[in-house]
Protein backbone atom coordinates (compact mmCIF):
# COMPACT_ATOMS: atom_id res chain seq x y z
CA UNK A 1 0.00 0.00 0.00
CA UNK A 2 1.46 3.35 -1.04
CA UNK A 3 1.26 6.47 1.09
CA UNK A 4 -1.75 8.08 -0.62
CA UNK A 5 -3.76 4.86 -0.39
CA UNK A 6 -2.78 4.60 3.27
CA UNK A 7 -4.00 8.13 3.95
CA UNK A 8 -7.33 7.18 2.37
CA UNK A 9 -7.52 3.94 4.40
CA UNK A 10 -6.85 5.88 7.60
CA UNK A 11 -9.69 8.31 6.81
CA UNK A 12 -7.42 11.33 6.71
CA UNK A 13 -8.34 12.90 3.37
CA UNK A 14 -11.39 15.15 3.08
CA UNK A 15 -11.12 17.14 -0.17
CA UNK A 16 -8.56 17.35 -2.99
CA UNK A 17 -8.25 19.58 -6.05
CA UNK A 18 -6.97 16.88 -8.45
CA UNK A 19 -6.84 13.42 -6.92
CA UNK A 20 -4.92 11.64 -9.68
CA UNK A 21 -2.21 14.29 -9.83
CA UNK A 22 -1.90 14.55 -6.04
CA UNK A 23 -1.79 10.76 -5.69
CA UNK A 24 1.02 10.56 -8.25
CA UNK A 25 3.08 13.34 -6.62
CA UNK A 26 2.71 12.04 -3.09
CA UNK A 27 3.39 8.40 -3.95
CA UNK A 28 6.50 9.34 -5.94
CA UNK A 29 7.82 11.59 -3.15
CA UNK A 30 7.63 14.71 -5.32
CA UNK A 31 5.33 16.79 -3.15
CA UNK A 32 6.82 19.92 -1.59
CA UNK A 33 3.92 20.75 0.68
CA UNK A 34 3.15 23.21 3.41
CA UNK A 35 0.86 23.42 6.40
CA UNK A 36 0.35 26.72 8.20
CA UNK A 37 0.39 27.24 11.96
CA UNK A 38 -0.72 30.55 13.43
CA UNK A 39 1.23 31.30 16.65
CA UNK A 40 -1.78 32.15 18.82
CA UNK A 41 -0.23 30.48 21.92
CA UNK A 42 3.19 29.39 23.17
CA UNK A 43 2.37 25.72 22.58
CA UNK A 44 0.81 23.54 19.93
CA UNK A 45 -2.24 21.54 21.01
CA UNK A 46 -4.17 18.43 20.02
CA UNK A 47 -5.87 20.43 17.26
CA UNK A 48 -2.47 20.60 15.52
CA UNK A 49 -1.64 16.99 16.24
CA UNK A 50 -3.12 15.43 13.10
CA UNK A 51 -1.35 17.96 10.87
CA UNK A 52 1.99 17.12 12.50
CA UNK A 53 1.36 13.39 12.09
CA UNK A 54 0.48 13.92 8.42
CA UNK A 55 3.69 15.86 7.86
CA UNK A 56 5.65 13.04 9.48
CA UNK A 57 3.93 10.38 7.36
CA UNK A 58 4.54 12.24 4.10
CA UNK A 59 8.16 13.02 4.98
CA UNK A 60 8.77 9.32 5.73
CA UNK A 61 7.49 8.63 2.20
CA UNK A 62 10.09 10.97 0.68
CA UNK A 63 8.09 14.19 0.41
CA UNK A 64 9.35 17.54 1.72
CA UNK A 65 7.31 19.41 4.34
CA UNK A 66 7.35 23.14 4.94
CA UNK A 67 6.04 24.27 8.32
CA UNK A 68 4.80 27.80 7.73
CA UNK A 69 4.63 29.83 10.92
CA UNK A 70 2.17 32.70 10.65
CA UNK A 71 4.26 35.50 12.12
CA UNK A 72 2.57 37.85 9.65
CA UNK A 73 -0.95 36.43 9.43
CA UNK A 74 -0.86 36.04 13.23
CA UNK A 75 -1.03 39.82 13.43
CA UNK A 76 -4.44 39.67 11.73
CA UNK A 77 -6.01 36.42 12.97
CA UNK A 78 -7.84 33.67 11.13
CA UNK A 79 -11.65 34.09 11.32
CA UNK A 80 -12.26 30.42 10.40
CA UNK A 81 -14.46 28.73 12.99
CA UNK A 82 -14.57 31.89 15.11
CA UNK A 83 -17.63 33.71 16.39
CA UNK A 84 -15.52 36.60 17.74
CA UNK A 85 -12.38 38.49 16.76
CA UNK A 86 -9.03 37.16 17.99
CA UNK A 87 -7.00 39.15 20.49
CA UNK A 88 -4.21 41.14 18.84
CA UNK A 89 -0.69 40.01 19.77
CA UNK A 90 2.55 42.00 19.97
CA UNK A 91 5.49 41.10 17.67
CA UNK A 92 7.45 39.94 20.73
CA UNK A 93 4.74 37.46 21.80
CA UNK A 94 4.40 36.18 18.23
CA UNK A 95 8.17 35.57 17.99
CA UNK A 96 8.23 33.77 21.35
CA UNK A 97 5.36 31.53 20.24
CA UNK A 98 7.12 30.78 16.93
CA UNK A 99 10.26 29.69 18.80
CA UNK A 100 8.20 27.35 21.02
CA UNK A 101 6.50 25.82 17.96
CA UNK A 102 9.77 24.88 16.28
CA UNK A 103 11.00 23.03 19.35
CA UNK A 104 7.78 20.99 19.56
CA UNK A 105 7.61 20.32 15.82
CA UNK A 106 11.11 18.86 15.85
CA UNK A 107 9.71 15.83 17.66
CA UNK A 108 7.71 15.01 14.54
CA UNK A 109 9.62 16.51 11.61
CA UNK A 110 13.27 16.04 10.63
CA UNK A 111 14.59 19.51 9.75
CA UNK A 112 18.16 18.33 9.13
CA UNK A 113 19.97 18.54 5.78
CA UNK A 114 17.17 20.35 3.99
CA UNK A 115 14.69 17.51 4.55
CA UNK A 116 12.14 20.04 5.77
CA UNK A 117 11.83 23.79 6.16
CA UNK A 118 10.39 26.09 8.77
CA UNK A 119 9.44 29.44 7.27
CA UNK A 120 7.85 32.53 8.80
CA UNK A 121 5.46 34.45 6.54
CA UNK A 122 6.47 37.65 8.30
CA UNK A 123 9.43 37.59 5.86
CA UNK A 124 7.24 38.77 3.00
CA UNK A 125 3.97 39.98 4.55
CA UNK A 126 5.50 42.63 6.82
CA UNK A 127 7.41 44.18 3.94
CA UNK A 128 4.44 44.53 1.58
CA UNK A 129 3.64 47.90 0.05
CA UNK A 130 -0.11 48.31 0.38
CA UNK A 131 -0.70 50.03 -2.98
CA UNK A 132 1.50 47.59 -4.87
CA UNK A 133 -0.22 44.66 -3.16
CA UNK A 134 -3.68 45.94 -4.08
CA UNK A 135 -2.65 46.37 -7.72
CA UNK A 136 -0.86 43.02 -8.01
CA UNK A 137 -3.14 40.73 -6.00
CA UNK A 138 -6.47 42.51 -5.48
CA UNK A 139 -7.81 42.08 -9.04
CA UNK A 140 -7.62 38.29 -8.73
CA UNK A 141 -10.14 38.04 -5.86
CA UNK A 142 -13.91 38.37 -6.15
CA UNK A 143 -15.54 39.87 -3.07
CA UNK A 144 -18.75 37.99 -3.92
CA UNK A 145 -16.91 34.66 -3.89
CA UNK A 146 -15.08 35.52 -0.69
CA UNK A 147 -18.30 36.31 1.14
CA UNK A 148 -19.70 32.90 0.20
CA UNK A 149 -16.75 31.16 1.91
CA UNK A 150 -17.61 29.19 5.07
CA UNK A 151 -14.80 30.86 7.03
CA UNK A 152 -16.59 34.22 6.71
CA UNK A 153 -20.23 33.22 7.09
CA UNK A 154 -20.16 32.79 10.88
CA UNK A 155 -18.38 36.10 11.38
CA UNK A 156 -20.76 37.97 9.07
CA UNK A 157 -23.56 37.49 11.59
CA UNK A 158 -21.70 39.34 14.36
CA UNK A 159 -19.66 41.63 12.15
CA UNK A 160 -16.62 40.79 10.06
CA UNK A 161 -13.88 43.40 10.34
CA UNK A 162 -11.91 44.52 7.29
CA UNK A 163 -8.80 43.32 9.13
CA UNK A 164 -10.11 39.73 9.20
CA UNK A 165 -11.51 40.00 5.69
CA UNK A 166 -7.92 40.24 4.44
CA UNK A 167 -6.98 36.86 5.91
CA UNK A 168 -7.94 34.78 2.87
CA UNK A 169 -5.87 37.01 0.60
CA UNK A 170 -2.90 36.80 3.00
CA UNK A 171 -3.06 32.99 3.09
CA UNK A 172 -3.38 32.80 -0.69
CA UNK A 173 -0.39 35.10 -1.05
CA UNK A 174 1.59 32.77 1.26
CA UNK A 175 1.06 29.87 -1.15
CA UNK A 176 2.05 32.11 -4.07
CA UNK A 177 5.29 33.14 -2.32
CA UNK A 178 6.17 29.60 -1.21
CA UNK A 179 5.56 28.34 -4.75
CA UNK A 180 8.05 30.85 -6.14
CA UNK A 181 10.64 30.74 -3.35
CA UNK A 182 10.76 27.03 -2.49
CA UNK A 183 8.95 25.20 -5.29
CA UNK A 184 6.05 24.43 -2.94
CA UNK A 185 3.47 22.68 -5.12
CA UNK A 186 0.88 21.61 -2.56
CA UNK A 187 -0.93 22.94 0.51
CA UNK A 188 -2.51 20.83 3.24
CA UNK A 189 -4.84 22.04 5.97
CA UNK A 190 -7.96 21.42 7.97
CA UNK A 191 -11.22 20.98 6.10
CA UNK A 192 -12.39 24.38 7.38
CA UNK A 193 -9.54 25.98 5.35
CA UNK A 194 -10.77 24.80 1.93
CA UNK A 195 -11.85 28.23 0.64
CA UNK A 196 -8.57 29.86 1.69
CA UNK A 197 -6.57 27.07 0.04
CA UNK A 198 -8.46 27.31 -3.24
CA UNK A 199 -7.72 31.04 -3.21
CA UNK A 200 -4.01 30.18 -3.23
CA UNK A 201 -4.19 27.70 -6.10
CA UNK A 202 -6.23 30.19 -8.13
CA UNK A 203 -3.79 33.05 -7.45
CA UNK A 204 -0.87 30.90 -8.64
CA UNK A 205 -2.79 29.91 -11.77
CA UNK A 206 -3.79 33.50 -12.59
CA UNK A 207 -0.42 35.11 -11.83
CA UNK A 208 1.97 32.41 -13.03
CA UNK A 209 -0.10 30.22 -15.33
CA UNK A 210 0.95 27.11 -13.36
CA UNK A 211 -0.86 24.43 -11.38
CA UNK A 212 -0.62 23.99 -7.63
CA UNK A 213 -2.67 21.64 -5.50
CA UNK A 214 -4.59 21.55 -2.24
CA UNK A 215 -5.79 18.78 0.05
CA UNK A 216 -7.73 19.09 3.27
CA UNK A 217 -7.42 16.80 6.25
CA UNK A 218 -10.49 15.38 7.95
CA UNK A 219 -11.22 17.33 11.13
CA UNK A 220 -10.69 15.34 14.32
CA UNK A 221 -14.24 15.11 15.67
CA UNK A 222 -15.64 12.81 18.32
CA UNK A 223 -18.75 10.64 17.87
CA UNK A 224 -20.89 13.63 18.92
CA UNK A 225 -19.48 15.80 16.13
CA UNK A 226 -17.42 18.02 18.46
CA UNK A 227 -13.75 18.87 17.94
CA UNK A 228 -11.48 16.68 20.04
CA UNK A 229 -8.72 18.07 22.21
CA UNK A 230 -10.79 20.07 24.68
CA UNK A 231 -11.39 19.37 28.37
CA UNK A 232 -13.26 21.21 31.10
CA UNK A 233 -10.05 23.07 31.94
CA UNK A 234 -9.32 24.00 28.30
CA UNK A 235 -7.15 22.73 25.46
CA UNK A 236 -4.99 19.60 25.62
CA UNK A 237 -1.52 21.05 24.98
CA UNK A 238 1.63 19.37 23.68
CA UNK A 239 3.76 21.36 26.16
CA UNK A 240 4.28 19.18 29.27
CA UNK A 241 4.18 22.31 31.47
CA UNK A 242 0.66 23.07 30.26
CA UNK A 243 -0.69 19.51 30.02
CA UNK A 244 1.40 16.95 31.87
CA UNK A 245 2.27 13.65 30.13
CA UNK A 246 -0.05 11.91 32.61
CA UNK A 247 -2.95 14.24 31.79
CA UNK A 248 -2.22 13.84 28.08
CA UNK A 249 -2.23 10.05 28.44
CA UNK A 250 -5.45 10.13 30.48
CA UNK A 251 -7.20 12.27 27.87
CA UNK A 252 -6.76 9.55 25.23
CA UNK A 253 -7.29 6.71 27.70
CA UNK A 254 -10.71 8.12 28.55
CA UNK A 255 -12.14 8.84 25.09
CA UNK A 256 -15.46 7.24 24.12
CA UNK A 257 -15.54 3.66 22.87
CA UNK A 258 -16.94 4.89 19.54
CA UNK A 259 -13.85 7.08 18.93
CA UNK A 260 -10.92 4.82 19.78
CA UNK A 261 -10.55 2.96 16.45
CA UNK A 262 -10.87 6.18 14.46
CA UNK A 263 -8.14 7.83 16.56
CA UNK A 264 -5.87 4.80 16.22
CA UNK A 265 -6.20 5.01 12.42
CA UNK A 266 -5.82 8.76 12.09
CA UNK A 267 -3.18 9.52 14.70
CA UNK A 268 -0.95 6.52 15.35
CA UNK A 269 1.72 4.92 13.17
CA UNK A 270 0.61 1.37 13.96
CA UNK A 271 0.16 -0.77 10.83
CA UNK A 272 -3.31 -0.36 9.37
CA UNK A 273 -3.69 -4.17 9.34
CA UNK A 274 -3.15 -4.30 13.11
CA UNK A 275 -5.80 -1.64 13.65
CA UNK A 276 -8.22 -3.43 11.33
CA UNK A 277 -7.87 -6.49 13.57
CA UNK A 278 -9.02 -4.36 16.52
CA UNK A 279 -12.30 -3.68 14.69
CA UNK A 280 -13.48 -6.99 16.11
CA UNK A 281 -12.68 -5.99 19.68
CA UNK A 282 -15.49 -5.22 22.09
CA UNK A 283 -16.18 -4.83 25.80
CA UNK A 284 -13.04 -4.90 27.94
CA UNK A 285 -10.90 -5.25 24.80
CA UNK A 286 -11.77 -1.65 23.94
CA UNK A 287 -10.07 -0.58 27.16
CA UNK A 288 -6.95 -2.32 25.91
CA UNK A 289 -7.29 -0.44 22.61
CA UNK A 290 -7.54 2.85 24.54
CA UNK A 291 -4.37 1.98 26.47
CA UNK A 292 -2.57 1.32 23.20
CA UNK A 293 -3.82 4.62 21.76
CA UNK A 294 -2.85 6.61 24.86
CA UNK A 295 0.60 5.04 25.04
CA UNK A 296 1.36 5.52 21.33
CA UNK A 297 0.32 9.19 21.28
CA UNK A 298 2.03 10.05 24.58
CA UNK A 299 5.20 8.40 23.29
CA UNK A 300 5.01 10.44 20.08
CA UNK A 301 4.69 13.73 21.94
CA UNK A 302 6.67 13.15 25.14
CA UNK A 303 8.87 10.12 24.46
CA UNK A 304 8.67 6.46 25.51
CA UNK A 305 9.94 7.04 29.05
CA UNK A 306 7.22 9.56 29.88
CA UNK A 307 4.60 7.38 28.16
CA UNK A 308 5.63 4.40 30.32
CA UNK A 309 5.46 6.52 33.48
CA UNK A 310 2.02 7.84 32.54
CA UNK A 311 0.78 4.32 31.85
CA UNK A 312 2.07 3.06 35.20
CA UNK A 313 0.48 5.99 36.98
CA UNK A 314 -2.85 5.40 35.27
CA UNK A 315 -2.82 1.68 36.05
CA UNK A 316 -2.08 2.46 39.68
CA UNK A 317 -5.49 4.09 39.88
CA UNK A 318 -7.34 0.98 38.74
CA UNK A 319 -5.11 -2.01 39.42
CA UNK A 320 -3.38 -3.31 42.51
CA UNK A 321 0.38 -3.19 42.34
CA UNK A 322 0.51 -0.10 40.12
CA UNK A 323 3.25 2.49 40.56
CA UNK A 324 1.76 5.50 42.36
CA UNK A 325 5.09 7.33 42.03
CA UNK A 326 4.12 8.29 38.49
CA UNK A 327 0.71 9.67 39.42
CA UNK A 328 0.25 13.47 39.22
CA UNK A 329 1.15 14.89 42.61
CA UNK A 330 0.35 18.05 44.55
CA UNK A 331 2.35 19.04 47.62
CA UNK A 332 0.68 20.91 50.47
CA UNK A 333 2.75 23.43 52.43
CA UNK A 334 2.66 24.34 56.14
CA UNK A 335 0.58 27.41 55.27
CA UNK A 336 -2.18 25.17 53.91
CA UNK A 337 -2.86 23.67 57.35
CA UNK A 338 -4.72 25.21 60.28
CA UNK A 339 -3.84 23.66 63.61
CA UNK A 340 -2.24 20.77 61.73
CA UNK A 341 -5.32 19.92 59.66
CA UNK A 342 -7.03 20.79 56.35
CA UNK A 343 -10.60 20.16 55.25
CA UNK A 344 -11.56 18.16 52.17
CA UNK A 345 -12.81 21.25 50.31
CA UNK A 346 -9.45 22.93 50.80
CA UNK A 347 -7.55 19.93 49.42
CA UNK A 348 -9.79 19.73 46.35
CA UNK A 349 -9.38 23.42 45.60
CA UNK A 350 -5.64 23.73 46.29
CA UNK A 351 -4.76 20.60 44.32
CA UNK A 352 -6.67 21.88 41.29
CA UNK A 353 -9.23 19.08 41.29
CA UNK A 354 -11.90 21.76 41.77
CA UNK A 355 -11.76 25.39 40.71
CA UNK A 356 -13.34 26.70 43.93
CA UNK A 357 -14.59 25.64 47.35
CA UNK A 358 -18.17 25.92 46.15
CA UNK A 359 -17.46 23.53 43.28
CA UNK A 360 -15.70 21.22 45.73
CA UNK A 361 -18.73 21.34 48.03
CA UNK A 362 -21.06 20.33 45.18
CA UNK A 363 -18.85 17.42 44.22
CA UNK A 364 -18.68 16.09 47.78
CA UNK A 365 -22.43 16.49 48.35
CA UNK A 366 -23.15 14.65 45.07
CA UNK A 367 -20.96 11.72 46.07
CA UNK A 368 -18.28 12.41 43.46
CA UNK A 369 -15.25 12.47 45.77
CA UNK A 370 -13.21 9.67 47.27
CA UNK A 371 -9.92 9.42 49.16
CA UNK A 372 -7.81 6.28 48.77
CA UNK A 373 -10.87 4.56 47.33
CA UNK A 374 -13.23 5.53 50.18
CA UNK A 375 -16.15 7.85 49.40
CA UNK A 376 -16.19 11.17 51.24
CA UNK A 377 -19.68 12.63 51.68
CA UNK A 378 -19.10 14.98 54.62
CA UNK A 379 -18.12 18.50 53.48
CA UNK A 380 -16.58 19.07 56.95
CA UNK A 381 -14.24 16.07 56.72
CA UNK A 382 -10.69 17.01 57.76
CA UNK A 383 -7.28 15.40 57.34
CA UNK A 384 -4.26 15.79 59.56
CA UNK A 385 -0.86 16.67 58.16
CA UNK A 386 0.46 13.26 59.22
CA UNK A 387 -1.99 11.55 56.83
CA UNK A 388 -0.23 13.17 53.87
CA UNK A 389 3.22 11.92 54.90
CA UNK A 390 5.04 9.24 52.90
CA UNK A 391 2.94 8.09 49.95
CA UNK A 392 0.23 10.65 50.75
CA UNK A 393 -3.45 10.27 49.89
CA UNK A 394 -5.05 9.79 46.46
CA UNK A 395 -8.01 12.12 45.95
CA UNK A 396 -10.48 11.33 43.18
CA UNK A 397 -13.14 13.64 41.71
CA UNK A 398 -15.60 12.00 39.36
CA UNK A 399 -14.49 8.99 37.38
CA UNK A 400 -11.38 10.36 35.69
CA UNK A 401 -9.74 13.06 37.82
CA UNK A 402 -7.07 11.94 40.29
CA UNK A 403 -4.37 13.60 42.35
CA UNK A 404 -1.90 12.21 44.85
CA UNK A 405 -1.61 14.77 47.64
CA UNK A 406 1.45 14.85 49.90
CA UNK A 407 2.87 17.20 52.50
CA UNK A 408 6.40 18.12 53.55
Amino acid sequence: MQIYEELVARGLIAQVTNEEEIKKMVNEGKAVFYIGFDPTADSLHVGHFMALCLMKRLQMAGNKPIALIGGGTGMIGDPSGRSDMRTMMTPEIIQHNCDCFKKQMSRFIDFSEGKALMVNNAEWLLELNYIDFLREVGPHFSVNNMLRAECYKQRMEKGLSFLEFNYMIMQSFDFYELFQRYGCNMQFGGDDQWSNMLGGTELIRRKLGKDAHAMTITLLLNSEGKKMGKTQSGAVWLDPNKTSPFEFYQYWRNIADADVLKCLRMLTFLPIEQIDEMDRWEGSQLNKAKEILAYELTSLVHGEEEAAKAQEGARALFESGGNTANMPTYQLTDEDFTDGAIDVLGVLQKSGLCASRSEARRNVEQGGVSVDGNAVKDIKAVFSKDQFAGEGLVFKRGKKNFMKVIAK
